[in-house]
């Protein structure tokens, strides 16, 4: 099955880029598959597709230059790393630095500034002479794996604990890391008419009045764009916008000489704390995993076997070096801060890889002056190895907690943890909360009814003024269509105690209902349904339903009662009476 469409390329008239896309997607699907049966994360999975493709004779079956095909498959892979610092910009959020900023940049620099001295050392005495490649190897090695690591505390049930939030923090600092070394790459190679100094100088101020142009901008300009193009309640004008703003400004970046993925970054960045930023997180996502897919498998592609077979002791050892530093020192940092044993272990494993990022900057730096291949190999497969072991660290780390304190040699502390891991947004505080669907009348009083009691809530709303004015008042609200499956997920659906869909929209309910279920298979749904043909329809889905006719019906009949005071019917007469109207009006539809 595997070479169908390969067969198929070499075959028909087709073409060789549709060729190669359909068997790295297929080849990812059965990879993915594999890999979700042995709990690991799908990013291993792309690279492993892209090292069989690389070290197999299958490119060769298009009858078209490897070269060329390596050069279609690059440039899908730079898209994808636009995207990926697009979203890196829109979950950059500076209110959220705000609260991390203490572990950010204190444990952060601890984190990084020790990893990237060490690895410069070990550099150096590897043979590693010229100064900018020893200081972009140690950085890159630096860098640990967000994707990897989130990913894995969102498996383990564990997306909002103190390990998750002290590894985001520090995953801050790394991306101003990143970002920082975007700008200052060409002046560091030497890539300009100004000494070295001088050009890292001049890449940083360029660098920041291009971000703060695209801050002024997006404020005057985007923001504007966004509000009119959400009036329009078009989901395809929407997500063709997002598209152009991402494209734009990274094309602009590039104008201007700096890093298309800044421009991409700087994109991110305006929309981050607007209320179009969790709507452009769920329409992006998908095209974000799609590239991220691509990105990974041009890694392993890169990945020569042959070396690896050959050098393999080295990497290995290379390989348990960083794991065990970078782990060591993430764990000191994390107990730096009042963590306690276990989620301290949890935060070392989770931040003891090489990552994405390292990929990305590894893959700049070539672009201006390519590695020894050697060394390039090294750190590929290392990166790879690494991030493969994650996941399995992760969940491991409880049994050594266990083991260390059983030993002894490690006492376990309770100490309360820091407020400064407190997350400030507070869709990621919400627990036991009321998801509520559209803020019309109903849901507006459904909302004022249930805070006035005490409960949680949080809202989905398409209206973009009246989300303004919810953002405003402090009122926990999304910007999100209530079908969208990464809206659902980011409004801790899998945490709610109940869900209101206020909207007599009956086709949305039934679309979101079993995503709803899929997370939360206990939660409690309302839902309303305007003609009686439609209850069954909802009740089929376990939903409990407010009938609009019935309750209009028994509202007319109160009304009717204080101006005719002869009518002395109770309330149980009159349900009985709207019910049995209803009844028969069913029976006589289905007749």
């Amino acid at each position: 099955m595997l070479a169908f469409p390969v067969l198929a390329a070499g075959a028909a008239d087709v073409s060789p880029l549709f060729g190669v896309l359909s068997m790295v997607l297929f080849m990812a699907v059965l990879m993915s598959l594999l890999l979700y049966r042995l709990k690991q994360n799908f990013l291993v999975g792309y690279l492993i597709c892209g090292v069989i493709i690389a070290n197999t004779s299958l490119l060769g079956s298009f009858g078209t230059e490897t070269t060329e095909m390596d050069g279609v498959i690059s440039h899908l892979a730079e898209m994808g790393v636009i995207l990926l610092m697009f979203t890196l910009g829109i979950e950059f959020s500076l209110a959220e630095f705000k609260h991390l900023w203490r572990v950010s940049l204190i444990g952060g620099g601890i984190q990084v500034g020790t990893i990237s001295a060490i690895g410069a050392g070990i550099a150096w005495a590897c043979g590693i002479r010229p100064p900018a490649e020893v200081v972009v190897l140690a950085v890159s090695v630096a860098l640990s794996s967000t994707a990897v690591a989130m990913k894995s505390f969102q498996d383990m049930g564990q997306p909002n604990n103190p390990s998750a939030r002290t590894a985001l923090a520090i995953a801050l600092f790394d991306d101003i890391v990143v970002i920082l070394f975007l700008l200052i790459l060409p002046a560091m190679f030497g890539k300009g008419e100004d000494s070295i100094a001088g050009g890292i100088l001049l890449a940083v101020g360029k660098g920041i009045l291009f971000l703060g142009g695209s801050l002024l901008l997006g404020r005057y300009g985007i923001t504007p764009l966004l509000h009119a193009v959400a009036r329009t309640r078009s989901r395809e004008l929407f997500t063709l916008a997002v598209v152009a703003l991402c494209a734009g400004v990274a094309v602009l970046g590039a104008l201007l000489g700096l890093s298309p993925a800044l421009g991409a970054f700087a994109a991110g960045l305006i929309v981050s704390e607007s209320i179009y930023r969790h709507r452009i997180m769920a329409d992006i996502m998908p095209f974000k995993d799609l590239f991220l897919a691509i990105f990974f498998v041009s890694v392993g592609l890169q990945i020569d076997l042959g070396v690896v077979a050959a050098d393999w002791l080295r990497i290995l050892g290379f390989s348990v070096l960083i794991l065990v530093v970078k782990g060591t020192i993430a764990f000191n940092v994390a107990r730096l801060f009042k963590l306690p044993l276990r989620p301290a272990l949890l935060t070392g494993a989770a931040l003891s890889s090489s990552g994405e990022f390292s990929l990305v900057l590894m893959g700049k730096a070539a672009d201006y002056r390519p590695a020894d291949p050697s060394t390039q190999q090294l750190l590929l497969s290392c990166a790879a190895l690494t991030m493969a072991v994650v996941p399995l660290l992760m969940r491991g780390s409880g049994s050594a907690a266990r083991i260390l304190e059983m030993s002894g040699l490690v006492k376990a502390k309770k100490k309360p943890v820091s407020e400064n891991l407190t997350p400030t947004i507070k869709i990621k505080e919400l627990s036991d909360h009321a998801v509520i669907c559209g803020y019309g009348p109903v849901g507006r009083a459904l909302n004022d009814a249930l805070r006035q009691s005490g409960v949680d809530t949080l809202v989905l709303e398409l209206n973009s003024d009246t989300v303004r004015a919810l953002k405003a008042a402090g009122q926990p609200v999304l910007f999100a269509d209530a079908s969208h499956p990464e809206a659902l997920e980011l409004a801790g659906i899998g945490r709610a105690r109940m869900v209101a869909f206020t909207f007599p929209a009956v086709e949305l309910t039934t679309a979101a209902v079993p995503i709803v279920r899929e997370h939360n298979p206990g939660i409690v749904i309302f839902g309303r349904a305007k003609f009686a043909a439609e209850i069954e329809q909802l009740e089929a889905l376990g939903i409990e339903v407010i009938h609009d006719e019935r309750q209009t019906a028994v509202a007319m009949i109160e009304a009717a009662r204080s101006v005719y005071q002869r009518i002395d019917l109770s309330d149980e007469d009159v349900l009985a009476i709207v019910d049995s109207k209803e009844n028969g009006g069913n029976d006589a539809k289905r007749s």
